[in-house]
């Protein structure tokens, strides 16, 4: 804890600070009124803004305080869960097609260029076409993820390929050791930091394109997410009648989440290259 208040730079901490607050309202408002803050004709329409509905009620009778809750909360885990998927599958496949070289390369590099080659948003409209606007979080997670771990395994790979020319990596094959072993104990040490930077990348990524199949009407629009938001917000003309906190809230939430992400990124880069320096 010293050494962090020690070296941690300011946009760190405002990171910080800002997904505290994020992940309070998402994953701990939700806890106590929140369970059923997607139901339609739950309050009076449009009512004011006051202390018992601090942003108001919607055309649909939703608290938009509430229902913002539980859309941070979803769109989060969307996040997450592609982050966290993508970046281990892009991670593994890349440093597999690097060490392994031959065909195996020659094949994940092949699939790997199918998937950034083609473009990821006609083929996501279709697929949520084909599910008919039913798809779950999981399912949508799932989808989003099949995009998104080529991108990684690309720049992976590339770093294998360095690493493989390293003196320690032909030791480590002399001496026996599995390609399962030395693509943990000797390729992922150099490669965890960049898979971190690319874990919040990847959940920036996954929130935009979430957010834009629902925008568009693309996506399941019973589920409360930050995109459903602005979809009904736009579909109820809320800019035209002056509602502007039904649709100014989750514009707003999805920037301030863009932006604590962003600065925890590149505050815990510095932080890190500081902290190297001092102790050099």
């Amino acid at each position: 804890m010293k050494s962090f208040l020690k070296y941690s730079n300011l946009q760190l901490k405002i990171g910080l600070i800002l997904l505290i607050i994020i992940f309070t309202i998402g994953f701990i408002f939700p806890l106590f009124r929140g369970s059923h803050a997607d139901e339609w004709n739950s309050y009076p329409k449009y009512l004011k803004p006051g202390i018992e509905h601090i942003f108001g009620t919607n055309a649909l009778g939703q608290d938009i305080f509430w229902l913002l809750a539980k859309s941070i909360r979803s769109s989060l885990i969307i996040g997450l869960i592609v982050a966290f998927f993508a970046t281990i599958i892009g991670v593994f496949l890349g440093m597999l097609a690097g060490l392994q070289g031959g065909y195996v390369d020659r094949i994940i590099s092949l699939v790997m260029d199918t998937f950034i080659v083609v473009p990821s948003l006609p083929i996501l409209i279709l697929i949520a076409s084909l599910l008919k606007g039913q798809t779950s979080v999981l399912a949508m997670a799932a989808v989003l993820i099949l995009f998104s771990w080529s991108w990684p395994a690309r720049q992976v790979r590339s770093m294998a390929l360095s690493l493989r020319e390293r003196d320690f990596i032909d030791t480590a094959c002399f001496s026996g050791e599995s390609k399962l072993k030395i693509l943990i104990k000797e390729f992922l040490p150099f490669i965890l930091s960049w898979s971190a930077a690319n874990f919040i990348n990847t959940i920036l990524s996954a929130i935009r394109m979430e957010s834009t199949l629902a925008v568009i009407g693309m996506s399941n629009n019973s589920l409360a997410t930050l995109g459903t938001m602005i979809y009904w917000a736009l579909q109820y003309q809320a800019m035209l009648q002056g509602k502007w906190l039904w649709i100014g809230v989750p514009v707003i939430a999805t920037i301030v989440i863009f932006g604590a992400l962003f600065m925890t990124l590149s505050g815990a880069q510095k932080y890190n290259a500081t902290k190297r320096g001092q102790l050099a």
